[in-house]
């Protein structure tokens, strides 16, 4: 009997500026714009999208961005942002090819291994109403919802995890 071998995930730090950064980053950003306004995304909007909200503070030492492997094929993202004392998540994305797969789990155990190892006693997240995947995700992953810490346009909905 043959069997086949369920395909992995592998998460690694990468710098925002990076190919593959570059193409998850963009299809974040593409898939909240699309589901905020629910249309398609307009030329140049992703553009303006991504440079009102730029990601190249998602490394040292101001934080880190993760990627996710599913075997070779780049299929996911996470940031941090340190804070003193705790770490913010932010752009957490799994392609939808990927998605049910276990990504999601796979980069939340990796931000919160690197976020124990820098020092952080917490994650705090801000996230959208319409995002209800994200935030049953981390209800599943012991995130909790806590008073606003933030005042951006888009947070809605804020979690913590405390990293004991």
């Amino acid at each position: 009997m043959t069997t086949t071998a369920r395909p992995t995930w592998t998460t690694s730090v990468s710098r925002p500026d990076q190919p593959d950064a570059v193409l998850l980053l963009r299809e974040y950003m593409t898939e909240m714009v699309v589901r905020y306004h629910r249309r398609p995304a307009v030329p140049g909007e992703i553009d303006k999208a991504l440079a009102e909200m730029p990601s190249d503070d998602l490394t040292q030492p101001s934080g880190l961005l993760l990627l996710a492997h599913h075997d070779a094929e780049p299929a996911g993202c996470a940031g941090l942002r340190w804070h003193s004392g705790w770490a913010e998540l932010t752009r957490v994305f799994v392609r939808p090819a990927h998605r049910g797969a276990g990504g999601g789990a796979a980069l939340l155990t990796a931000v919160e291994q690197h976020a124990r190892a820098a020092g952080a006693k917490a994650i705090r997240l801000d996230t959208r109403a319409d995002l209800v995947e994200a935030r049953a995700l981390y209800a599943r992953h012991g995130y909790v919802e806590i008073p606003a810490y933030s005042h951006g346009p888009y947070a809605e909905h804020w979690f913590e995890k405390r990293l004991s």
